[in-house]
């Protein structure tokens, strides 16, 4: 059974007590847990917490939000399996949680799949290709030709194994044809720092941290990994279109909650979370961190999360790559 399939089936289960509460017009009766599988502070949590509050003026209850990061985001999903279906836990979902890390031969321990049910897709934004100054490329197609001039001499960065990142860069080798030696750091923090200091020569990184240091001269932005341009940098050609059909990555987050939450709980819940994405603050917040607004359907959400599953599985597969 397919994820869409799932999605239904889930939210058809019989009358429970949530289920009566929503109906009588109730729901939720109690603060609303929203667990964000990463620290504080970051893009995720920024956007967690902007939701939170919405939802919570809109429901007249707190919605409380839970940091709880490690093992690349697998912890904070791993603790929510277990929690009833009725609306009370929702999780901050991503592209490392609910694509990357089932994907992995050694996989966490949840189901995509089975243990959940997606609300909305929040926002994706694209990563941007950039290279050390003291690269002799201009281009994605300079990149390219050095690459294969000096294969397997040309470090990259990424956020660590198995990430976004990673990945994303893992399907440009192979688009490509091309090899270039993986040097994986504990967050792209940490790898944006050493790709200034010269320590490798290439990244593939999130957009909102690799700005400031592409205007300040300390990294030369190549090109973006979406589909089309960027709005936050419109002056960069994509990969698809700098020779690269077909080329597409991107950063997403998304709401989900436990699978088998009933129909009217997954309604409200999307109509107030898809409210709180349209307001000005979040189109403001969010926007701002060259990310854009997607709010879409549970099963468009559904179907987009299959559709990543089925892409970077096949990355993983043809690169050989295990988690940390």
């Amino acid at each position: 059974m397919n994820l869409s399939s799932l999605l239904v089936a889930g939210c058809c289960v019989g009358i429970t007590t949530a289920h009566a509460a929503v109906v009588d017009g109730h729901f939720p009766l109690k603060p609303v847990r929203l667990i964000v599988p990463q620290g504080a502070g970051g893009q995720n949590d920024i956007q967690a917490r902007l939701i939170a509050q919405k939802i919570s003026d809109a429901f007249g209850q707190p919605v409380v939000v839970d940091n709880r990061p490690g093992a690349a985001g697998a912890i904070g999903f791993e603790i929510s399996v277990k929690a009833p279906a009725d609306g009370y836990t929702l999780l901050l979902g991503s592209i490392s949680t609910l694509a990357v890390l089932p994907s992995m031969p050694n996989k966490p321990n949840y189901d995509v799949l089975k243990d959940f049910a997606p609300v909305t897709l929040i926002s994706t934004s694209p990563y941007v290709l950039v290279v050390h100054p003291s690269v002799q490329a201009q281009s994605v197609k300079e990149l390219v030709a050095l690459a294969r001039a000096r294969p397997g001499t040309l470090t990259y960065a990424s956020s660590g194994t198995g990430s976004g990142l990673h990945l994303a860069t893992e399907l440009f080798k192979s688009k490509a044809g091309i090899d270039m030696v993986h040097v994986p750091y504990r967050g792209s923090g940490p790898a944006t720092i050493e790709l200034v200091a010269g320590q490798v020569l290439v990244m593939f990184n999130n957009i909102l941290p690799a700005v400031p240091q592409i205007k300040a001269g300390r990294l030369r932005a190549i090109a973006v990994t979406t589909a089309k341009r960027s709005a936050a940098m419109p002056e960069l050609p994509t990969i698809a279109e700098s020779g690269y059909a077909g080329y597409e990555a991107s950063s997403w987050q998304g709401i989900v909650t436990i699978a088998g939450t009933p129909q009217p709980v997954m309604r409200r819940l999307h109509a107030e979370i898809v409210k709180a994405l349209q307001s000005p603050e979040a189109k403001s917040q969010i926007g701002g961190q060259g990310s854009e607004i997607v709010a879409n359907t549970p099963r468009e959400f559904s179907g987009f999360i299959q559709e990543e599953l089925d892409k970077w599985s096949k990355v993983i597969k043809t690169a050989a790559i295990r988690a940390d």
